[in-house]
């Protein structure tokens, strides 16, 4: 991603999933990665998504209520990728959600 998300006027809540991977076998990661923003686009509640993957990756998803970040964590290709991701790619990993209060920018 070149721009950061493009977000509304807060309230809002974000997921911050921080991860490091074993750097084993990455084959069908990115692809897998971008298929879930394809899939989060979609749902409702969904607002936009901010993402980082080098030595940790970070990805940021932003979602207008507590009860849309439930239903993402339970759509069944997302839990599938969830565990194909403990299985093959993560080391480890974080997740937390935070309500974002406040808000701002500074662009060129």
């Amino acid at each position: 991603m070149t721009n950061c998300a493009n977000t509304p006027e807060p309230p809002y809540y974000a997921v911050i999933f921080t991860s490091t991977m074993t750097g084993d076998n990455l084959v069908g990661y990115s692809a897998t990665a971008d298929n879930m923003v394809t899939l989060a686009r979609p749902q409702d509640g969904f607002l936009a998504v901010d993402a980082a993957r080098e030595d940790i990756g970070i990805t940021v998803s932003y979602w207008r209520n507590l009860g849309a970040i439930k239903a993402w964590k339970q759509q069944m290709e997302h839990m599938q990728a969830q565990e194909q991701g403990r299985a093959i790619w993560y080391a480890g990993y974080s997740v937390r959600i935070a309500k974002v209060e406040r808000e701002y920018s500074w662009h060129i």
